[in-house]
Formats: C-alpha cells, sequence, structure tokens
C-alpha cells in the first residue's frame, strides 16, 4: 500500500532540516564545522550555495553603491579641467591661418590659466576624490546640487563658445583666451562655494545630541552642527566606535538568568484536582513571584558583592603573575647584554616565553568579567610583544584588559555591527532640528538618538572700577598690632 509505505511518503513529501553544531562562541569558521542531515529529494541546493550566491549579490551591489559616487566625481572633474584647454585648442586647430598674433598679455594669461588649472586640480582632488567612508542611503542634497551647478554652468560656456566662437570662427585669440580664463575664476568659485557648504557650514555647533544605547542604556552627549539625518547618523557612529565601550552581550544576561532562576524556584500545585491552563498557572506564578519581591533585592546585593569579591581576587592574582613575568623578562634583558648575539633571544620569543605563566591568572580574570570572547591568544601575544619592544610596565600592559576599550580597539570581527539601518520618520535628506529622534538599528542592539538645539548664550560685562576695592589701614598705638 502506497499510503503506509515510508519510503514512499519520504519519496513524494521531501523533509529537509539542518542541525548546527558550535564547537565555541569565538569559532569563526563555524561552516566547517556544520553538519546537514538531509532526506531524499529530487532536486537540492546546499545552503552555502544560498548563502554564497546571497552574498555575491550583496558584495556586487555594495561595490556599485560604494564606488559610482567616485566615478561620478572623476568624470565631472575631468570635464571641469578640459573644457578650458579644448576652448584654447579648436581655434589653432580648426582655423590657425585667420587667427591673430598673440601678444604678450595674451601669454600672460596662459600663465595665469596654467597656475589656476593646476590649483583647480589639486582642489578638485582634495574634496571631491577622497574615498567613501560610508555608503549612505540618499544622494547628499549639496553634493546634488555642486554637480548640477558645475554641469549647468559648463553647458553655458559651451553654447556661448559654439555660437559666438565656433560658429563664427573668431580671429580675436586674445578674447578667447580671456574667455577660457573666465571659465576657470567661475570654476574656482564654484569650488569655493562647495568647501563653504561641504565643509565650513557644518563647523559651528548648533546642536546637541544624546546617545543611548538600547541593551545597557550607555550614553553619550556629543555637539554637532548644520547635518542632514543621514550625515548626523554617521558622524554619531564614528563617535560611537570611538566613545562607546565594546557591546558586551555577556554581561546582560546575568538578569535573565537572575529572572529565570527567581521563577523556576516556584511550584503551582493543583488542590482541586482541576486541570488549569497556562493563564491560569501564569497569574499564579506571577502572583507568587510579588510576594518574595521582599527578598529579591536581598539575593541582589549579595550576588553583586560575591561578584566583585570575585573580580577583585582575579584581578590580584592576574597582577602579581604579571609583573612576575615582566621582572623575569628584565633580568633575561640584563643577561643578554653580557651574552653573545647569537643566544640573544627575539622579543617575539621572549612574549611567547612568558605568556603560559600569565595565561591561566589571564584566562579566569576575562572569564570572570565575561570578555574572554573579546582577545583572542594571538591578539594577547601580539600586545604582549608590542609592549616588550617599547619597554612599557605591566600596567601598561594590563590597562588593555582590566578596563573596558572603546569599540574600536578591538577587532573588526568583535564589533558585531557589519550594517546599519537608519529608522526616522523624517526625510533622511532633511536638516536636523530641534526635537528630531531617530534610530540607527544593527543585529543585536540599537542607537536612540534625540537632538535638542544649544541655547542662546548671551554674555553681558560688568566693569570694576581698579580703586572701587582699595582701602586704607590705620594703625593706632592702643591697639596690639
Amino acid at each position: 500500500d502506497k499510503e503506509t509505505d515510508p519510503n514512499v511518503h519520504l519519496w513524494h513529501e521531501t523533509q529537509i532540516s539542518f542541525m548546527y553544531s558550535f564547537t565555541s562562541f569565538q569559532d569563526d569558521n563555524w561552516g566547517e564545522t556544520t553538519t546537514a542531515v538531509t532526506g531524499t529529494s529530487e532536486l537540492s541546493v546546499s545552503q552555502e550555495e544560498v548563502v554564497g550566491l546571497g552574498k555575491g549579490i550583496q558584495d556586487r551591489t555594495q561595490g556599485f553603491r560604494r564606488y559610482l559616487p567616485l566615478a561620478v566625481g572623476s568624470c565631472v572633474g575631468l570635464l571641469v579641467l578640459a573644457t578650458p584647454l579644448v576652448f584654447l585648442l579648436l581655434p589653432a586647430v580648426m582655423w590657425p591661418d585667420r587667427l591673430q598674433v598673440c601678444g604678450a598679455a595674451c601669454e600672460g594669461l596662459f600663465l595665469s590659466i596654467s597656475f589656476k588649472l593646476l590649483i583647480l586640480l589639486v582642489a578638485v582632488w582634495a574634496l571631491f576624490l577622497r574615498p567613501n567612508r560610508a555608503c549612505l542611503p540618499r544622494v547628499c542634497v549639496y553634493r546634488a546640487f555642486l554637480i548640477t551647478l558645475t554641469l549647468l554652468l559648463t553647458m553655458s560656456y559651451w553654447l556661448f563658445y559654439g555660437v559666438r566662437i565656433l560658429d563664427a570662427q573668431d580671429e580675436d585669440y586674445h578674447g578667447i583666451v580671456q574667455f577660457a580664463v573666465s571659465l576657470v575664476d567661475s570654476q574656482l568659485f564654484v569650488h569655493y562655494l562647495a568647501v563653504v557648504l561641504l565643509e565650513l557650514r557644518q563647523l559651528q555647533p548648533c546642536y546637541s545630541v544624546c546617545v543611548i544605547r538600547s541593551t545597557d542604556g550607555e550614553t553619550r552627549h556629543y555637539n554637532i552642527g548644520q547635518l542632514s539625518i543621514q550625515r548626523a547618523a554617521l558622524s554619531i557612529l564614528e563617535y560611537y566606535y570611538r566613545d562607546f565601550p565594546l557591546h558586551n552581550p555577556a554581561l546582560l544576561s546575568a538578569s535573565k538568568h537572575r529572572a529565570a532562576k527567581h521563577l523556576a524556584g516556584l511550584k503551582v500545585y493543583n488542590v482541586d484536582g482541576a486541570q488549569p491552563s497556562n493563564g491560569n498557572q501564569s497569574r499564579a506564578m506571577v502572583t507568587a513571584a510579588g510576594k518574595r519581591k521582599d527578598s529579591a533585592h536581598n539575593e541582589l546585593y549579595y550576588e553583586e558583592a560575591d561578584y566583585e569579591r570575585r573580580v577583585r581576587k582575579r584581578r590580584a592574582r592576574l597582577v602579581v603573575a604579571v609583573e612576575e613575568a615582566f621582572t623575569h623578562v628584565r633580568r633575561m634583558k640584563k643577561e643578554d647584554e653580557r651574552a653573545t648575539p647569537s643566544d640573544i633571544m627575539d622579543v617575539r620569543e621572549a612574549a611567547l616565553a612568558i605568556f603560559p605563566s600569565m595565561a591561566r591568572a589571564l584566562q579566569k580574570y576575562l572569564r570572570t568579567t565575561r570578555r574572554q570572547h573579546c582577545h583572542s591568544m594571538e591578539s594577547i601575544q601580539k600586545h604582549l610583544a608590542f609592549c616588550l619592544v617599547n619597554n612599557m610596565s605591566p600596567k601598561a600592559f594590563l590597562e588593555a584588559y582590566l578596563v573596558p576599550g572603546p569599540t574600536l580597539q578591538y577587532g573588526p570581527e568583535r564589533w558585531m555591527a557589519d550594517q546599519w539601518t537608519l529608522v526616522s520618520e523624517a526625510s533622511v535628506t532633511s536638516g536636523i532640528k530641534q526635537g528630531t529622534e531617530f534610530l540607527l538599528k544593527c543585529l543585536d542592539f540599537s542607537l536612540a538618538i534625540s537632538i535638542k538645539s544649544i541655547p542662546y548664550i548671551r554674555l553681558t560685562e560688568e566693569y570694576i572700577d581698579p580703586k572701587s576695592h582699595k582701602f586704607l589701614l590705620l594703625l593706632q598705638s592702643e591697639t596690639s598690632v
């Protein structure tokens, strides 16, 4: 019977299941430890092929969006720089016999246009041909306006040049050179406008920005200038990677574990013999948990006190182990000064030699503080070799592990934020103003941003006469002075 045969049922209804096994939290090559158990299928595609296909399309799209503004800016820059030279070369090529002789004033204009084009080339390279720091969701309004203005100016000059010079075959070469010089001057003024709009306008602080991380409530305040919402988001992300400590999800699991442990100690008994529903059971557990809230603060207090005690204990052992290791290195360094050059140990070898003496204490401290995933063994050895090369103290070596550093201190694989999403009710190309709020979301957390205007400050001056605070001391013979 086909309906009862499990093989036929398995053939007609394909069942595919995947089972993943992760060796450790720090294992980045998790794809190599993946086990796939699949049933019988006529058409099968592995998950690695699907992920690779989507990643390839995303990489090509991101690469196109990243280099498109640079390509457009390069084309516009070449058009701007080549147009004055074409204005000068076309008359000399098309009607050279009819042109008037270029005098000393005309040759001086050649020198002027040469230096102006060189200055414009360097200015365009410095302002527009810089590598992009980020991929924004929308086009920058000011950049689009400047490119449109530049193209409009160039096309206007080309139209005038074609009608009044090419069609008429003007013989006054001095006037043609002056026309090209006026175009270069106009382009320099457009570049000055670009510097004002893109660089100088945002320098004066106008708004105070409050940035709050959603998971742990870490807060920072910054002052920024006149920016659009997407440009303000980019500046805030740069500040975030520089100032905020690394996001550590392991520290956030303590409160969840405490709440689960608190509810796990509660039991619901069926007194009347009736089958209770899930809703009644949940309400009973919440009610019982509310009655035990008086003892919850005691549990939290003793738990935090025990955690601080263990951290201090691990820290003291780590400090002693590192100081002993560095003392051993100094002793070895003095011995190397008296040894032959062939017996001198390399800095990398010295770091590998003393690392086992402090590795256990450092590992226990990082596990206690839940930061073991932030530091790999290779990075610790590299930092140790760096400290030995620059003759740093043990305290300088431990500073990177005792105090949580900013996000940029760690590798990109520890940032846990490859792509950000800007969530805003207003258009991201509009300027920020008083009361503007938006959200920056990544995979594990989000940044809530609120903007307030810096108040207008009025300073007044109060003049104090230097003679008003002088006094005279009269001494009498009857006093003890």
